[in-house]
């Protein structure tokens, strides 16, 4: 482990907009709190709700500093409040309902002792409502709930964007290409995503810089029984294919899609390893995984499809 008196301090942002996920935000602040050193700081950013704002206000007194989103309601501009007042030269990026693992600012921030790495994404385990996945939820699909996912680096290893429950960025570079657009990202419980990935984007493309996957800062991820369903997977996985339109309408097909050409491969090995596994097994379980990730795939092309679709006529008029 780097010594902890070396390393670049962070400001640790948390932003959460529902009452429903009170516990799981002072879960999440309480544990990150407890992991600062002394040039940390810790800053949760309530999303436009002044009875969540009250609350954390009164629990986290002398915690951290709790403030409101001063720009759209939102996941992004939430993150952009969150970077405005950040006074330390990283930002971390923690989902109001992801625990840290052990150690995890140290791993998450010890590769920037690199200057040419510019962000830092950290693993996500699932936390299930029920205690386990979805039988036909197959690993490879883990994003659409926020969670790492089977395709990743096994090890610390670049990467296009990290995985936005998770992540770092050094503070100058996220002021460099002016913050999250709010373009993209979920607002409330409307299942889109994207402003990690062009934020990423940008940044390595200002900066020249890496960005790097360090799967030993890990976080548990909650994941609600609401997002353990086909239909939310459906709809979660449609909304992602029009994000990515969006992305590669701002940054550039190639950009927007590198890392999803190669995660092809991986879903085709994912669908042939399945089918050979419900052949020799005789059981139906990986056959109907293997179908799911067809469905997802599918889902995730036509909205791609439509979003360039709708790009193209805004373009025109």
């Amino acid at each position: 482990m780097a010594d902890n008196q070396t390393r670049l301090g962070c400001s640790v942002v948390v932003c959460c907009y529902s009452n429903d996920r009170w516990q799981r935000l002072v879960d999440a602040v309480t544990v990150a709190a407890a992991q600062l050193q002394p040039d940390d700081e810790l800053v949760v950013v309530v999303d436009h709700n002044r009875e969540l704002l009250s609350s954390a206000t009164s629990a986290f007194t002398g915690v951290a500093q709790v403030i409101t989103n001063r720009y759209e309601p939102g996941l992004s501009g939430a993150r952009n409040t969150g970077v405005d007042h950040a006074t330390r030269p990283l930002v971390v990026f923690l989902d109001d309902d992801a625990v840290p693992g052990e150690d995890w600012i140290q791993h998450l921030t010890a590769p920037f002792a690199d200057p040419h790495v510019v962000g830092v994404g950290g693993s996500a385990a699932p936390n299930w409502a029920d205690g386990t996945a979805p039988w036909w939820m197959p690993a490879e699909f883990y994003w659409v709930v926020g969670c790492s996912y089977t395709g990743l680096p096994m090890h610390r290893a670049p990467i296009r964007n990290p995985i936005g429950a998770n992540m770092a960025f050094r503070a100058d570079a996220i002021r460099e290409v002016g913050g999250f657009s709010a373009k993209l990202g979920r607002v409330n419980d409307k299942p889109v995503g994207g402003e990690e990935t062009d934020l990423a984007i940008r940044i390595r493309s200002a900066t020249g810089g890496t960005i790097l996957y360090e799967p030993a800062a890990t976080v548990s991820h909650a994941v609600e029984k609401s997002r353990m369903t086909l239909q939310y997977f459906a709809r979660r996985c449609y909304f992602e294919g029009r994000s990515k339109a969006v992305l590669a309408h701002r940054v550039g097909a190639g950009d927007a899609t590198t890392a999803e050409r190669s995660y092809l491969k991986t879903l085709a090995k994912g669908v042939g390893s399945r089918f050979t596994q419900s052949a020799r097994e005789r059981t139906w379980r990986p056959l109907g995984q293997a179908l799911v990730l067809v469905l997802g795939l599918t889902l995730t092309t036509i909205g791609f499809g439509l979003g360039t679709l709708v790009s193209l006529i805004s373009i025109r008029r």
